[in-house]
């Protein structure tokens, strides 16, 4: 597997873990102190986008991965639970960095 798969999960993975947590706080203002409405509306619309992007770069590298429909399950939803995506994908970059084929050696030192 390409190391670039990884990448990109790694990343739509951050992003909508950030946007996730950014949608929540938006939350907070919108049903707590009854303001923000029209900023929460944008917020969900974008995390809704990315979350979308998120699932189709964890389904590409759980597919590669072969991993068992539990696994994927669990990775695919880690997207709607806020942080829980900065926890899955510190484990899922352990599980996935030796099946990578493209991994540059490291150099001997003299």
């Amino acid at each position: 597997m390409k190391r670039s798969v990884l990448t990109r999960y790694r990343v739509m993975a951050y992003v909508t873990a950030v946007m996730l947590l950014v949608l929540c706080t938006c939350m907070v203002f919108k049903y707590g102190f009854d303001t923000g409405e029209g900023l929460t509306l944008v917020v969900s619309q974008i995390h809704g986008v990315l979350y979308i992007i998120y699932l189709i770069f964890a389904f590409d590298l759980g597919s590669k991965a072969k991993w068992p429909m539990g696994k994927l399950l669990w990775v695919l939803i880690a997207g709607t639970i806020p942080t829980a995506a900065f926890f899955v994908e510190r484990k899922v970059v352990r599980d996935v960095e030796p099946l990578l084929t493209d991994a540059a050696p490291v150099p001997a030192k003299a």
